[in-house]
């Protein structure tokens, strides 16, 4: 069979990323260009200073990936590009940079959902794994449990209500003056404290849905803060941040492995950026593997926005013959 070489491009966020990936699984160059210290001054993304930052960077992060890849255009077998979801300004960068090179070379054009592309970056970090297994996709604005049936076709079994898990974590890390990105920051901060200093809920769905809500336990963090510094009382960070940390992820594994076990799959993967947090890791797989489920992640570089888990979502796409035409659009809300 003939080699496959798909160039990926994502900007769906805050990250300018291109990614050379062969077969779906081998990484030949991967260049992401982060705006992490642009945006950190306002404490979360602000989307008309990622798009305009997109622009600047998006033409040379593709040429360098091409010559990481020892690579020119006339190699590449198709172009994958996130068009959602995400923020729309930035999603448009991507996906009309996509369309232009597809057109002047003459390519093929894939469109990649973003949250198929975060699952497909354990294909990259684990070439064994093949469908079906139970998928746990946490990030700053996703929060699914995902039954991937085979490499194009998904099932949602559970998602967030209200906040992502990622976003209640940025959320308490300014209020506990961490500042942003918040995930990274309260996962260090809570391993110094104690994660039973403070019994925050965990919400359970009445109706046996395996949805999740982070709303209330965001609200309780605050106001337990709030309540301590209205009586001047000292306050460990580190408890509150471990405790957080400590409800969310109860929540996170407890959902996730009933899906697992609901659907008799024996694989548990984790995609998106709370994947990257140690305690998740640690929990999801001992717990899991108690019950006899095989728990497996990406390393952190694939856990955040990168072009390698679109190229490879890209690849499968292609080979189930998806392809997508100069009408192509962004789509700020598109489902899974």
């Amino acid at each position: 069979m003939k080699d496959i070489f798909i160039l990926g491009i994502e900007s769906s966020c805050d990250e300018t990323a291109a990614a050379v990936v062969k077969n779906g699984r081998e990484v030949l160059s991967s260049i992401i260009n982060t705006q992490i210290d642009i945006h950190k001054k306002y404490g979360g993304v602000v989307p008309e200073i990622a798009s305009r930052r997109h622009i600047e960077t998006v033409n040379a992060v593709i040429e360098e990936a091409l010559e990481r890849a020892d690579m020119d255009f006339s190699d590449i077998t198709a172009i994958a590009v996130t068009y959602g979801p995400g923020l729309v300004g930035a999603l448009l960068v991507g996906v009309s940079t996509a369309k232009a090179l597809a057109y002047a070379l003459k390519k093929p054009l894939v469109n990649v959902n973003h949250i198929k592309g975060h699952i497909c970056a354990n294909y990259v970090a684990h070439p064994e794994l093949e469908p079906p297994f139970t998928c746990l996709v946490a990030s700053g604005g996703h929060s699914h449990i995902v039954y991937a049936k085979d490499y194009v076709d998904y099932e949602i079994m559970g998602m967030t209500r209200d906040d992502a898990a990622g976003e209640a974590f940025d959320k308490i890390a300014r209020v506990l003056g961490l500042g942003y990105p918040g995930g990274p920051k309260i996962d260090s901060l809570a391993s110094e404290g104690d994660p039973h200093a403070v019994e925050f809920p965990r919400v359970k769905m009445s109706d046996d849905s395996l949805d999740f809500s982070f709303s209330g336990v965001k609200t309780a963090v605050i106001n337990h803060i709030h309540k301590l510094d209205q009586r001047g009382e000292e306050y460990s960070k580190a408890d509150i941040a471990a405790s957080f940390q400590n409800s969310v992820t109860d929540a996170l594994c407890s959902h996730t492995i009933e899906a697992a076990l609901r659907k008799n799959t024996k694989i548990i993967t984790l995609a998106g950026g709370v994947a990257a947090n140690s305690q998740l890791r640690s929990k999801m797989k001992n717990v899991a593997e108690e019950k006899g489920i095989n728990v497996l992640f990406p390393p952190p570089v694939l856990c955040t926005d990168n072009a390698v888990m679109i190229a490879s979502a890209g690849y499968f796409e292609y080979v189930n013959g998806t392809r997508a035409d100069m009408r192509l659009n962004a789509e700020a809300s598109l489902s899974l």
